[in-house]
C-alpha cells in the first residue's frame, strides 16, 4: 500500500491530535471533508489504521511493573498456548518469535510479587516448557509510529 504525502499529513494529525473532528482535520489540511474521509477509509481498509481510541497507561491503572516474558513451548502447542495467553489479563501483548523462545509477552503487574504470580500462572499452562523474564527499568523510547510514517511518506515522494 502506497502512503503519499497527503496520507502522511493525515496520519500525523490523527497521531498528534486524536480527539479532533474530521471536519477540523479537513480544515487544517485545506481539503474537502469527503476527500479526507475517503482517505481515512482507505487507510483503514488497507490496514494502515488498525484501531482508534485512547492509549492507556498500565502504570496509571495500578500496574507500574513492566516485564518481557519469553516462553518456550512444547513443539506443536504454540497455538493452544497463544490462545491461553489471551485469558491472562496482565499480558498486554504477545508475539511468536524466533531466537531464544517461541513467544514473547509484555506483562504489566502491580508489583514484583504480582509479577511472580503471573509468571507462575504462565509456567503452569499446558504446553509451556519454561519462561525467562526481563524487567523493564525505564522507558527510553515510548511506543511511536510518527517517525516511521514520516519516513514512509518521504520515501513515497522520492523518485524511483
Amino acid at each position: 500500500m502506497a502512503v503519499d504525502e497527503l496520507d502522511t499529513r493525515i496520519l500525523r494529525l490523527l497521531i498528534e491530535q486524536p480527539r479532533t473532528s474530521v471536519r477540523e482535520y479537513a480544515r487544517i489540511l485545506g481539503i474537502a471533508r469527503g476527500t479526507l474521509q475517503a482517505r481515512i477509509d482507505r487507510l483503514e481498509r488497507d490496514g494502515v489504521i488498525t484501531r482508534t481510541g485512547p492509549h492507556l497507561s498500565p502504570g496509571a491503572l495500578g500496574h507500574p511493573v513492566l516485564a518481557f516474558v519469553h516462553i518456550e513451548v512444547t513443539q506443536g502447542h504454540l497455538d493452544e498456548v497463544g490462545d491461553a495467553l489471551a485469558a491472562v489479563p496482565e499480558i498486554i501483548e504477545a508475539f511468536s518469535i524466533t531466537g531464544g523462545g517461541d513467544l514473547l509477552t509484555r506483562v504489566a503487574a502491580r508489583d514484583n510479587g504480582h509479577l511472580e504470580d503471573v509468571i507462575q500462572r504462565l509456567i503452569n499452562l499446558p504446553g509451556v516448557v519454561r519462561t525467562r523474564t526481563e524487567m523493564a527499568l525505564r522507558e527510553r523510547v515510548p511506543y511511536r509510529l510518527l517517525p516511521l510514517v514520516e519516513a514512509v511518506g518521504r520515501s513515497a515522494g522520492a523518485p524511483r
